[in-house]
């Protein structure tokens, strides 16, 4: 491996923002309703998705007493990841003003995920399912901004995404690293790693279904055909799942074997001034 430039410096923007309004349209992909969705979907699990992420690793912030640089790099990863939830939670409420109901998943997914989960996994498997998950936003982060899956969506939406996903790749060590420090063990990651296979992809496809069950005159064919154009367009879902796998159970894997956050640093630079670092 080709060590990346500066591998620890994680940089919080926490005046960063993103404005939707009431222009904002009910379909901004350019492929279509599907994908339209699929994402709305995805952006749908970020807020409740982050904060476990933040929960599982801070759990273990005072075993880190004696790597004070990870620690430093774990704040600062606490800081990107609750800037996430806040922008996607207003998200949300843009698509609520848009007429989606949406409350009944997302209780559902709040159950699911801190009744369920977040009290009956042990911290270790809650940390390795927080690694897992880490790996594969990193990959989406980056084939967003190498294959341009949002370049011709709404300039609004392409924004938050493309900041995210930047902000992603550059953190993308962090909970892999703590893991590596307090559970090392290759069957936790692996468990980990398929607990959270199911978790994410289970929840995408419900929270995606959620919505376009709304949409007037679609019925469950139009559903099916949406989701299969969306595939057929974009194949995010093989694309990401095989990649990542194959990547991640690779005994000597380490998330920095992908050296890219020249590639998200470069879409980073326009928000690192001084107002934007103030923490």
């Amino acid at each position: 491996m080709v060590n990346p430039p500066d591998p620890g410096r994680i940089v919080p923007r926490l005046n960063v923002k993103f404005s939707f309004d009431s222009t904002f349209p009910r379909v901004w992909h350019h492929n279509g309703l599907g994908s339209t969705h699929l994402w709305n979907g995805l952006n749908m699990l970020f807020p409740e998705g982050e904060r476990f992420f933040v929960r599982s690793v801070n759990h273990y912030l005072p075993s880190l007493s004696d790597a004070p640089e990870l620690r430093a790099q774990v704040k600062a990863f606490f800081a990107q990841e609750g800037k996430h939830a806040r922008e996607h939670q207003d998200y949300i409420e843009l698509l609520e003003s848009q007429g989606f109901v949406v409350t009944g998943f997302m209780r559902a997914y709040h159950r699911i995920v801190w009744v369920f989960i977040f009290r009956t996994f042990p911290p270790a498997l809650r940390l390795s399912i927080t690694a897992a998950l880490e790996h594969y936003t990193a990959i989406m982060g980056e084939n967003t901004l190498t294959l341009g899956v949002f370049a011709d969506g709404h300039p609004a939406m392409r924004e938050l995404i493309e900041w995210h996903a930047a902000e992603e790749i550059e953190h993308k060590a962090v909970a892999f690293d703590v893991l590596q420090k307090v559970a090392p063990g290759y069957a936790l990651r692996v468990v980990g790693m398929l607990a959270g296979i199911v978790a994410l992809f289970g929840f995408w496809f419900a929270a995606t279904l959620t919505l376009l069950r709304q949409e007037r005159g679609l019925g469950w064919m139009g559903i099916w055909r949406e989701l299969r154009r969306a595939h057929r367009k974009d194949p995010v879902l093989v694309r990401v799942l095989w990649r990542g796998l194959g990547e991640y159970l690779r005994p000597s894997f380490h998330p920095l074997d992908n050296d890219n956050l020249d590639l998200a640093r470069a879409h980073l630079s326009r928000f690192d001034t001084p107002r934007a670092e103030a923490a």
